[in-house]
């Protein structure tokens, strides 16, 4: 499952980031996204979901949040 698909208010832990691209790695890396840490999806807005990780919300695109395996 991604994180596309998990249920607002609810927290998942994140199994995997399935992207081959390091910058992207090394980008969520620093938002704290990597395996093991607890997210949870706040709200959907049109393409995009807002989810917090630790203690900051980020706003971030389905195409990068279905790389996100939950």
């Amino acid at each position: 499952m991604n994180l596309a698909d998990a249920q607002e208010g609810k927290e998942y832990i994140i199994q995997q980031i399935a992207t081959d691209d390091e910058d992207l790695n090394a980008f969520l890396f620093s938002l704290g996204c990597y395996s093991g840490e607890p997210i949870t999806v706040v709200s959907r807005l049109n393409k995009s979901c807002v989810v917090s990780i630790k203690d900051g919300r980020y706003n971030i695109d389905n195409q990068l949040a279905s790389a996100i395996l939950i």
